[in-house]
């Protein structure tokens, strides 16, 4: 009770809001008294309206009548005014300069939470790009992110603070962050000196300073999550301290996420240790209920295929009834997937945890503008051939089209890629790999 008088205390404003619905209440009853005979708010109506209603009773019918449409009218008014405003005063407590977009705020919300339910399953910048583009069509997203980093910050705070990396969870927490810029740019923002400091991002820091707190880091990043105001949500694909090893070729191995591309060798396969390391059950969860499983895009064996390296996530991808797409990257990567065509890539996901994880392949089918291919060729990669026949060729549903960014000619766009996916969820059923025959869909990008 006595929180509830609190909204009468001093300095709420509110009370003349709802002073003003009260009195629209009482024009509207009297209104309606004169104008219909009817009594709507009984106990009311025997103190103050009828009353009221009897005085001005005493004019001419046509004049009582009239003045009783007034009345309930103005009363409408003044109780829609009061309300709107209670609401507005109440709202710009948490909305601040957003308050004037209360509306819209609302309505985007209520859409958001109708759209599908989206698992992505990655790691690094790649996924990051995906999931802004995605968070403006639904807000049931749950990121699976790869937790075998082992390089820079997060490598150096797994080492001394014995922490699962943060570095991707990081990235994916801004990239679904529905708060202020300055908010974004304090996460991201990286140290350039100091001792112990050069080098660390904040987000990093402030993840591993509530997982402290917390004393738990999948509630670390919960607690994160709404600092931020993710839209979804984002997980560890294990919390286990899992290691990224590789073997090349040539038979040599090497620990380490961030040393496999340092090497410059082809890459035979990549395993984790432990290799039975178990999967957040909250994932596994997320992929049976989800109605689109994207994996990438990002890097191959160092950001795709160590999530799906955990056996329990593999194995739910695959019973899963979900839409799956791959998204495959605009440019090889040097020391990973020099030399790769689409179904190259499709490949080494297909020998490292067998079929059944993917439907549709998502592969840019435009050139990469000279200059934008010139300067990654500096860096020894090259534009994906999307080979899209020998995708069907795999039994997949090649989806081709325009999805680079025009301010990075080599990276994806998150506002086409997140449309494009959406496209082939209102066509899966018409653009099923299963069926025979298709040989063009919507503007030529699906095809056998």
């Amino acid at each position: 009770m006595q929180s509830k008088v609190k909204w009468f205390y001093p300095g709420m404003g509110v009370k003349r809001w709802l002073l003003l619905v009260g009195l629209g209440v009482i024009l509207f009853g009297v209104g309606c008294s004169l104008a219909f005979g009817v009594e709507i708010f009984s106990a009311l109506q025997q103190g103050l309206i009828r009353p009221v209603a009897g005085a001005l009773g005493t004019l001419p019918s046509i004049a009582s009548n009239i003045l009783g449409f007034v009345g309930a009218a103005a009363g409408v008014v003044l109780i829609v005014v009061g309300i709107r405003q209670t609401i507005r005063s109440v709202a710009a407590i948490f909305l601040k300069e957003k308050v004037d977009r209360l509306a819209d705020i609302v309505f985007e919300q209520r859409q958001l939470k109708r759209g599908p339910r989206v698992v992505a399953i990655g790691g690094g910048s790649g996924l990051s790009t995906l999931l802004r583009g995605m968070k403006e069509h639904t807000s049931n997203i749950t990121a699976i992110v790869t937790m075998a980093d082992d390089g820079g910050s997060s490598g150096r705070l797994r080492n001394e603070l014995g922490i699962p990396p943060p570095g991707d969870i990081r990235n994916t927490l801004v990239a679904l962050a529905d708060t202020e810029p300055l908010m974004e740019r304090l996460f991201q923002h990286r140290f350039s000196f100091g001792e112990g400091l050069k080098g660390h991002s904040f987000g990093n820091l402030f993840i591993a300073a509530m997982s402290e707190v917390t004393g738990d880091f999948e509630a670390a990043v919960k607690e994160s999550s709404k600092v931020l105001a993710v839209r979804g949500k984002v997980l560890p694909s294990t919390l286990e301290s899992v290691i990224l090893k590789a073997e090349y070729v040539d038979g040599s191995q090497v620990t380490g996420e961030s040393l496999i591309p340092m090497k410059r060798k082809k890459i035979r396969r990549v395993y984790l240790s432990p290799a039975s390391a178990k999967a957040l059950p909250e994932a596994i969860q997320a992929i049976r209920e989800a109605d689109c499983i994207i994996l990438g895009p990002g890097s191959l064996f160092t950001s795709i295929l160590p999530n799906l390296l955990v056996p329990d996530i593999a194995k739910a991808v695959r019973e899963s009834q979900a839409t799956k797409v791959y998204i495959c990257n605009v440019m090889t990567q040097a020391g990973e997937t020099d030399g790769f065509r689409a179904s190259d890539h499709v490949k080494a996901i297909l020998d490292h945890v067998g079929a059944g994880l993917i439907d549709f392949v998502v592969v840019h089918g435009g050139s990469v503008p000279q200059e934008a291919s010139a300067r990654y060729q500096e860096e020894g990669a090259c534009p994906v051939d999307p080979d899209a026949e020998a995708l069907a060729a795999l039994g997949l549903q090649p989806v081709v089209g325009d999805v680079i960014d025009a301010n990075d000619a080599a990276r994806h766009d998150p506002v086409k890629l997140a449309a494009l996916v959406m496209e082939i969820l209102s066509r899966k059923d018409a653009l099923a790999p299963s069926l025979d025959g298709i040989t063009s869909g919507l503007d030529g990008r699906f095809g056998r």
